[in-house]
This record gives structure tokens, C-alpha cells and sequence, in this order.
């Protein structure tokens, strides 16, 4: 299958980008594990790449993607040339010791693997060709019309879309360009614009396959989380990452595409280590710089990806050291170690300035914006990954909830009292970890619920951004067994069993979700590209309803100025439609006659805004409540019931009034009649409408000038209808507007 061909090709990719890197960053006393750390080096390293690269004026990835891989293929030379020095002498020899440490991993790799090989295969059974699709976020799309503004565009380009002032203004970013430098999710378009180029594939082919690499490369992260930082085993290490490859909590973002969170995941892994790992020796100059580069590598990540998230990846080290600080009392050597696990972020910043610039800015957008969803709050079983499903909510049958949340603490809080015997440091490790954590979960969770906001988006990306040291953290009542108490060990083994079932079980409700998207790239939104290549096409304004839809016509027409009825995401302004063409893609159409209305598929249509007849219709989501969302059948099908008194908005630019037929294509579950009229307007005769599927002509309608309400009345009003509790009325699959001579 191509989707394997191509997620396979990238996760190799991004694990040469970052071997000799790795090989080079990773301390010398840990310098046989460095393999853990090629996946996040590689995905740094090509995201510094590409913003050099827009640093520097150059014309997007296409121009020197190609010569960068010269970049990754000199650190490897260099890396294996240090490598293998007082180890094996010539180039064999060191090729040979790489290959040992690679090897001692095999394990680890085959279930990075089978963890990636295991996420894709809902994606290849949901198209047959590469696309994105997504369970409810439209974030995707986001990315990548960033990763094609990376790709294609210079700094200095303001064609089209990128300089729109009026639209793309966000806070002090007057162009579309910056504001990916600045202010928004660098680094997974950088990813999208310097792997497509490499792969020969779009951003639409590749951003869901991207955010399963991510979650795929990770890992490596969460075994060495388990391993350094938390003390368990080789084989507990594993068995930990691998629950960490199935856990619902992880697949909810993929199921999003939302690589910044595992971008910014990798770097609380690596700032955690780094940090903890430099105390635990001694305070040099010489040693503080053997961990600057996994210290930066960190550093880039979180600042590229979720850059407000900068201070909070440093918490759970800061909990760790200094805690042992002030019971050590060890005031001098605390701020010595501040020192040095902060210079590494100083240099970031310095050639990542616009990214700490734009913080200030983007923390007033999270002020002014309630962005995000609202997602069900994790009680303690849930901090295993023991959900229901894509929704992640609880077990609540038969309070199944409740008795594993008691279970898990429980078996918590019975393994940390009996470490507290002999291993004090390792319980104060699990403790700072989780503690700081758990506490802005629960006030993200709480102040969401008492404001009515979606803080608790905010809540679970907090948690899914610290959970590879979470997790291991969590899992601490591994440590009840023990080896020459066989009942203690099958315990333990039994609760590990529990866990892992209640893991797959989750996935695979993620798994069959998956294969049967509600937002995908589908071939109908892949043909609006070949707007882009209409010359005559200048500007268009897009009427589309569904901000899936809207946000991908965005990225597919980035080199045409666009206009929005509503406010569609950051970058994306509502403003006054300027648009030459309306581009339509709801239920309401307007139908001209000639090369005036340009049907590009049977959802878009292009409508000439300076046609002596025209005559702008569409449903303002922002007034109207009379209509349910749009629902999609097998097919390319699409309709909308109507809830109530639903009503169209109309916008006659001309001087005098215009005369207008109307069709509507649908059918009701009883017999209705529908009246059609101007608010405030003469009653019109009503038409019936039955169970069966047809097309209705409803009366002749006058438009004035300037804006006009139509409602849409029935008789009977909506009610539930069989199998479905929602009030219906009428299915509408296209409501068309004709205007008259």
C-alpha cells in the first residue's frame, strides 16, 4: 500500500536527519544510547534547516530541499568519525559499533514499527490513495497551508492569499508568512514542506502520515523516560513504551492531527532527562556542554511547535532537582544548575527570536479566543488509558469508573509507601513528575467547568504533551513484584494484562472510528485546486459552511486573495466580501446562466459576483438556528435538516429589485407543507413535501436591494422523527436560487 510506502519512507527519513546528530549530541556517558534520540534530532534538525532557509530569502523547500540532504549525510560522517574513537579503530570499525548500538535496540525498533504499521492501516483502509483526515479538528488543514506557504513562497512574497492585510492580520503580523514564523505552529509545516518535497507529495498527503510518525517516534522517548529517568528495567521500559503506542490518550492525537503536541511531548522528554541527568553529576563548565545540545535540541522543539509551552516543559525537572535542593539545602549548586540548563535556551533564542517575541501576542490570543473543543475529564484510571474510545470518556457502566479509578490509586499509593523504604529518590522522581502535572490538569479541568469554557482542551493537551514522563510515572505499581515472591509477580502481571486490554480495546474503537472519517480530503476538495490555475479567477470569497472545507480551499488557493463571511481561524478574518467569485459549497446555490457560474464539482460552484443578475444566498451560521450541521452519506452526498424556522440570508448588490426562482431538492419524514417568504413579507402559498425524495418550485419571490431574510416555514413544525430524538423537518439536499430576467 502507498500509505506504508510513504510513512515508512518517512520515519527512515527523519532517522537519517537525525543519526549523526544524535551521535554527536548525546553525553558521553550515555554514548551507546544515542539511537533513542535520532527521531526527535532528525525533526529538530530539519525544522532548523527550513527556517533558516526562510531566514535566509529563499524561495520555500522546493529550491534547496533537495541540497539540504547534504546537511544530515556530513553529521553522519562526522558523528561515526568521533564515534568510534577508543572503541574500534578504522572506518569498519566504527561502522560496525554503530550498527551494535542500533542492534541493542532492535526490540524497541520493531515496536516503533509495528506501532506506526498499526496507525496507518486505518488511514489506507479509509482511501485508497494518500490524504488527511481527522475525527473533528480542523488543525490539519491549518498545517498545511503553512507547510505550502514554506514550501512555494519567499519571506518577501505578497502575492495572493499571503498578502492580504485586511484578512491575514493576527495581533502585529500583517502577512501570512510571518505569521507562521511568529505566531503560529512552525515546525510540523516546516516538517510537511521539507518532507514533501523530499517524498513528492503534497501537504494533504502527508500530514495525518506525519502525526503518525510522530506518535510512532516517540517511543524511543518514553523507553528512555522509563529507563533514565524513572529507573525501571530494559524489559519494563518497553512494555511501557509499547502501552504507550496504543493508548487512547495518544491516538486521540493522531485522530486530530495534532503533531505539535508530540513535537512538544519529545521535547518535555528530552529537557527532563537533560536536566535531571546534569545534577546527578558535577556542576562543570565542561560537562554543562555535554548536554547543551540535547538541552537546545529540546529547547527547539517546544519553541517551534507550541512555543507557549516553554516554561511548562522545564517543570517537571525543576520539580525533580529542586526538591533535592532544598532538602540538600544546596542553594549555590541550584543556581548553578539554572544557570546551565537555561544558556542552551538563550542561544535558541537568539536565532529563534520571532518565536519569543510572538509569545506575549500569543497568550493575548488564548485570552481573546476560547479555542478547542471540551473533552471529558481523566480520573485515575484514565491516566492509564483505560477510555471508552475516541471521545475518551470513562467506563461508566455498572461504575466500572469507579472501581478501576479506586484500583489505581490504590495500587499507587501501595507502591510508593513501600519504596519509600529504600528508594526515597525514585519515589520524590514519580511525585515531581506527576504532582505538578496533575494539579494544572484538575484547574484547567475545574475553571473550564465553572466558566463554561473549553479550558479542558487546554487541560488534555497539558496531559498529552508530559505523558511519555507521565506514563512511566503512573505505571509505578510495577514495582510490587518481586522476583522470589511468585504470587507478587503474577499480581503484577495480571493488573499489567488488565491495562494493556483496556489500551487495545480503545484503540481499536480509534481504529474503526478512524476507517470512517467525518472529515476527510476527499477528491472533491482535491479538484478545487484547479482554481489556482484559472487566470481569469482573481479573488474569490469562500461560502463554504463547513470550516473543514473551508480551511483546505484556503490552502489549496493560496496564490488567490480570498475573503471570509466568518471568522475562520487565526490568520482568517471576516471581512467585507471583495471576492470577483463566490465560491459555494453548501446546500444554497445560486444559479447563473453561461460561463457566469462555473461548476468545478457537484459540491464547489464559482458564481460571478459581477453578473448584472447576481444575487449572493447562503445560511449565516452566526444568526440562524433553524438548521442542523451538514451530514454526508456512503457517496459524495450531502444534506442538511432543517430544525425549526430556518432561514437564508440574501444580498442583492444591485440598484433596483430582482425577481427570483427557487428549487428545493429534498423530502420530509411526514407530509409538510413549506412556504417560502421575505421576512416581514407577503405570505407566499405553501407546497407540499412528502416522504419522497423530489424537487419543489416554490413561488416567485422579489428581492429589494441590500440584504434580505428568507424564511423557510412548515406545517407541521420539525419533530423527532423515528430513531432520531433531534427535531426534524425538512432534508434539503440543494436549495438553488435562479434569478430572472
Amino acid at each position: 500500500m502507498i500509505h506504508y510506502a510513504v510513512a515508512f519512507a518517512l520515519l527512515l527519513h527523519v532517522v537519517f536527519w537525525g543519526a549523526g546528530t544524535a551521535m554527536l549530541t548525546m553525553p558521553r556517558p550515555w554514548r551507546r544510547f544515542w539511537p533513542v534520540l535520532m527521531p526527535a534530532a532528525g525533526f529538530a534538525l530539519q525544522s532548523a534547516v527550513v527556517w533558516l532557509g526562510a531566514q535566509a530569502g529563499l524561495r520555500g523547500t522546493q529550491t534547496y530541499a533537495v541540497g539540504s540532504e547534504l546537511l544530515p549525510a556530513g553529521l553522519l560522517a562526522a558523528g561515526l568519525w568521533t564515534f568510534g574513537r577508543g572503541r574500534l579503530a578504522g572506518a569498519p570499525g566504527r561502522w560496525r559499533a554503530a550498527w551494535n548500538d542500533l542492534s541493542r535496540f532492535g526490540v524497541l525498533w520493531a515496536t516503533v514499527a509495528g506501532c506506526l504499521a498499526l496507525v496507518v492501516l486505518p488511514v489506507a483502509i479509509a482511501s485508497r490513495g494518500l490524504t488527511t483526515l481527522s475525527l473533528g479538528s480542523c488543525d490539519a488543514a491549518d498545517y498545511a497551508a503553512g507547510a505550502r506557504v514554506l514550501m512555494e513562497f519567499a519571506p518577501s512574497d505578497r502575492v495572493g492569499f499571503l498578502g492580504l492585510t485586511e484578512v491575514v492580520r493576527v495581533a502585529s503580523v500583517d502577512n501570512f508568512f510571518d505569521y507562521w514564523l511568529r505566531l503560529n505552529h512552525f515546525t510540523p509545516s516546516a516538517l510537511l514542506a521539507l518532507n514533501g518535497v523530499i517524498l513528492d507529495c503534497a501537504p494533504h498527503e502527508l500530514a495525518t502520515l506525519l502525526t503518525a510518525v510522530l506518535l510512532a517516534s516517540t517511543l524511543p522517548l518514553v523507553f528512555w523516560s522509563a529507563r533514565a529517568i524513572v529507573g525501571y528495567s530494559a524489559g519494563v521500559s518497553l512494555v511501557i513504551a509499547a502501552l504507550f503506542g496504543v493508548s487512547p490518550i495518544m491516538w486521540y492525537v493522531v485522530a486530530h492531527v495534532s503533531p505539535g503536541q508530540l513535537l512538544a511531548a519529545q521535547a518535555s522528554v528530552l529537557l527532563t532527562w537533560a536536566g535531571v541527568a546534569l545534577w546527578r553529576g558535577r556542576l562543570t563548565t565542561r560537562r554543562a556542554g555535554r548536554f547543551a545540545g540535547v538541552l537546545a535540541m529540546g529547547y527547539w522543539l517546544v519553541l517551534g511547535s507550541y512555543n507557549f509551552f516553554l516554561l511548562g516543559c522545564l517543570v517537571p525537572a525543576v520539580a525533580i532537582v529542586g526538591g533535592q535542593a532544598v532538602a540538600g539545602r544546596a542553594w549555590r549548586r541550584l543556581g548553578l544548575w539554572f544557570a546551565m540548563l537555561l544558556a542552551p535556551l538563550v542561544a535558541c533564542a537568539g536565532v529563534f527570536f520571532d518565536r519569543i517575541a510572538g509569545l506575549a501576542e500569543r497568550f493575548t490570543l488564548f485570552q481573546t479566543y476560547d479555542f478547542g473543543w471540551r473533552i471529558p475529564a481523566l480520573t485515575a484510571e484514565g491516566w492509564l488509558g483505560m477510555v471508552s474510545g475516541p471521545e475518551l470518556r470513562a467506563w461508566n457502566l455498572f461504575g466500572v469508573r469507579w472501581v478501576l479509578s479506586a484500583c489505581v490509586i490504590g495500587l499507587l499509593g501501595w507502591a510508593v509507601l513501600r519504596a519509600l523504604q529504600q528508594r526515597r529518590r525514585a519515589v520524590w522522581t514519580v511525585l515531581a513528575i506527576t504532582v505538578p502535572v496533575l494539579a494544572g490538569y484538575i484547574f484547567l479541568q475545574a475553571r473550564g467547568a465553572r466558566l463554561g469554557t473549553n479550558a479542558s482542551y487546554d487541560a488534555y493537551k497539558l496531559f498529552a504533551v508530559f505523558y511519555p514522563l507521565l506514563l512511566p510515572a503512573f505505571c509505578w505499581w510495577v514495582t510490587l513484584r518481586r522476583s522470589a515472591r511468585l504470587h507478587e509477580w503474577l499480581f503484577v502481571v495480571s493488573v499489567a494484562s488488565v491495562v494493556v486490554a483496556f489500551n487495545v480495546v480503545g484503540a481499536g474503537m480509534f481504529f474503526w472510528k478512524m476507517t470512517r472519517p467525518p472529515l476527510i480530503v476527499d477528491g472533491e476538495l482535491r479538484q478545487l485546486r484547479k482554481i489556482e490555475a484559472m487566470a481569469d479567477v482573481k479573488s474569490v470569497n469562500l461560502l463554504i459552511p463547513d470550516m473543514w472545507s473551508r480551511l483546505w480551499a484556503n490552502s489549496f488557493l493560496l496564490r488567490k486573495p480570498q475573503y471570509f463571511l466568518t471568522h475562520t481561524y487565526e490568520g482568517r478574518r471576516n471581512t467585507p466580501l471583495r471576492g470577483e467569485w463566490d465560491l459555494e459549497g453548501g446546500v444554497v446555490r445560486v444559479k447563473l446562466p453561461g460561463d457566469a457560474c462555473r461548476q468545478i464539482t457537484p459540491r464547489f460552484a464559482l458564481v460571478d459576483t459581477r453578473h448584472r443578475r447576481f444575487v449572493r444566498a447562503f445560511v449565516d451560521e452566526r444568526l440562524d438556528r433553524g438548521w442542523h450541521i451538514e451530514e454526508r452519506g456512503a457517496g459524495d452526498e450531502r444534506w442538511r435538516w432543517t430544525s425549526g424556522i430556518a432561514t437564508l440570508q440574501l444580498e442583492n448588490p444591485h440598484d433596483s429589485p430582482l425577481a427570483i426562482d427557487c428549487l428545493l431538492d429534498g423530502w420530509s419524514p411526514v407530509r409538510r407543507f413549506v412556504s417560502l417568504t421575505r421576512l416581514s413579507g407577503e405570505p407566499r402559498p405553501p407546497v407540499p413535501v412528502t416522504m419522497q425524495r423530489t424537487t419543489l418550485r416554490l413561488p416567485v419571490l422579489g428581492i429589494p436591494p441590500g440584504t434580505s431574510t428568507l424564511v423557510l416555514d412548515l406545517d407541521p413544525p420539525a419533530a423527532p422523527a423515528e430513531n432520531d430524538p433531534r427535531p426534524l423537518g425538512v432534508c434539503v439536499f440543494r436549495f438553488t436560487i435562479i434569478p430572472r430576467e
